[in-house]
């Protein structure tokens, strides 16, 4: 009795056995082939693959919900019709033209971009909430026909309320309005300026959220973009959002300065048209017609370009726009930015710019808000300082600014950080300007920040653990 009781025993752990091996084998094998088939990074890939094979269940699991990129397929399917300026201007006309030594830079961005440069644009520069806000909410009240305002963060403290109001007073008068917040930026579960502006009767989206277990890959995929456009003539994009913190002469407990942009001519039918793309996203509504797209006239003499991003059709357009101009630097580079995580790609195109003898400058804060970047980027950093390129840190309250500057006549700015998490994973938007004028005044801005220089003893420096630690956070680096 007891030889047959083991007998049934063994049998029965060889079938359960055979069935989980076919289980493994019908969860690992679709999830190799479509990793084979859609995934470019080769480290990602094989990560996936190992997991899917090691732990078949949790691997197919985790790849479905996290590793499967279902927002190329939506967005493509909503997207709209791009911006009317198809063609490239008249290569004769020296208003439409980049200076010579900056042509192989605009030839470049305009492939990855499929948007032409565009003159006849004017763009000012505000530093904090302080400046922009008061620029900003001047012009919701004098739009008469549309308002299309996207925010990663959109407060309801004293800040966000002022806009709330400006935007009721526009809607009362016949404006249309549309509001993106963005899914995790500005609240998750319960966020109140949602709440706010539906009472209002104010048309608003939240941009990938949803507490579907089906959807939860959404959370990792968020609009980070800043931008506002008041009856399609004038415009705001740059790192601001829309909080108290930003109005750093109120003394707020953690101030934050920033670097805000008004722009106005031509390009402002680029920057409506990537508003467009994200209302038809969250909203399946085609907004078109005079109110979003009038005939717009030139208003200075600044060239510009819109340069957006995110993880559909507009993948790693900032990033590669960004390594062009690094590629295409005669003279020097300078940058600005709250969170410093290059990639590799990234951080090699800086170091040969500095071997080439740039001067090569980045500028980052001390102490940013996010500790455990700050720990990831000192155990990031060592193959740049060695290659020459200058890292500083810049004085206390944080500042959120991101700008580059090349040759003291190309400026790149908008909202995407340089990290991977916003080349890779956010959607993002820029606005390239050729404009010799406004890059030195940017290039000025930044210098005044370059008075404590990062060395390699500093790092040399840091104990043991300290060391482990920050080497430990850097193994996050793409989802910081």
């Amino acid at each position: 009795m007891e030889e047959v009781l083991l007998r049934w025993i063994g049998q029965s752990i060889a079938f359960r056995t055979e069935i989980l091996w076919l289980v493994a084998l019908i969860l690992s094998v679709p999830v190799s082939i479509h990793v084979l088939l859609h995934k470019r990074e080769i480290g990602a890939s094989i990560g996936w693959i190992g997991l899917a094979w090691l732990s078949p269940i949790v691997g197919a699991t985790l790849y479905v919900l996290f590793g499967v990129n279902r927002v190329t397929r939506r967005a493509k399917k909503l997207r709209v019709k791009p911006s009317r300026q198809t063609d490239r201007p008249d290569s004769d006309d020296p208003e439409t033209v980049a200076a010579p030594v900056l042509q192989p830079l605009d030839e470049a961005v305009s492939r990855i971009t499929g948007l032409p440069l565009l003159g006849g644009n004017a763009v000012l520069a505000y530093r904090n909430g302080d400046e922009a806000y008061p620029a900003m909410l001047e012009a919701i009240g004098d739009a008469r026909r549309s308002i299309a305002l996207s925010s990663y963060i959109f407060r309801d403290d004293t800040s966000g309320r002022r806009f709330l109001a400006a935007l009721a007073e526009a809607k009362a008068r016949g404006v249309e309005v549309r509001v993106i917040v963005d899914g995790i930026g500005s609240g998750y579960l319960f966020p109140a300026i949602e709440r706010h502006l539906r009472t209002l009767g104010l048309p608003v989206g939240r941009f990938m959220h949803s507490a579907l277990p089906w959807r939860m890959p959404f959370l990792n995929l968020r609009s980070h973009k800043k931008l506002l456009v008041a009856d399609g003539s004038v415009a705001f994009t740059g790192g601001i959002n829309i909080s108290e913190q930003n109005e750093v002469s109120s003394r707020p407990r953690h101030p934050i300065r920033d670097l805000h942009f008004k722009v106005t001519g031509p390009v402002v039918e680029q920057l409506t048209a990537a508003f467009v793309d994200d209302w038809a996203l969250v909203a399946d509504e085609d907004l078109d017609g005079p109110p979003w797209f009038p005939a717009l006239a030139p208003t200075g003499p600044t060239l510009a370009r819109v340069v957006s991003s995110g993880p559909d059709a507009d993948v790693r357009k900032i990033e590669l726009a960004i390594l062009q101009a690094v590629s295409c630097a005669r003279r020097s580079i300078r940058l600005v930015t709250p969170y410093f995580l290059p990639s590799e790609v990234m951080a090699s195109a800086l170091a040969l710019a500095a071997g080439r003898g740039l001067s090569v400058d980045v500028i980052v804060p001390a102490t940013s808000d996010h500790p455990i970047v700050d720990w990831a980027m000192r155990a990031h950093i060592d193959p740049l300082l060695e290659a020459g390129v200058r890292i500083w840190l810049d004085d206390p309250p944080f500042d959120h600014s991101k700008v580059l500057v090349v040759d003291k006549a190309w400026c790149f700015v908008g909202s995407a950080n340089w990290d991977m998490r916003s080349l890779r994973l956010n959607f993002e938007l820029n606005v390239e300007i050729y404009d010799e004028a406004l890059a030195v005044d940017l290039d000025a801005f930044m210098a005044e920040k370059m008075n404590a220089r990062l060395t390699p003893e500093d790092l040399s420096a840091r104990s043991l653990p300290v060391r482990l630690r920050d080497a430990s956070v850097r193994l996050l680096l793409p989802y910081l």
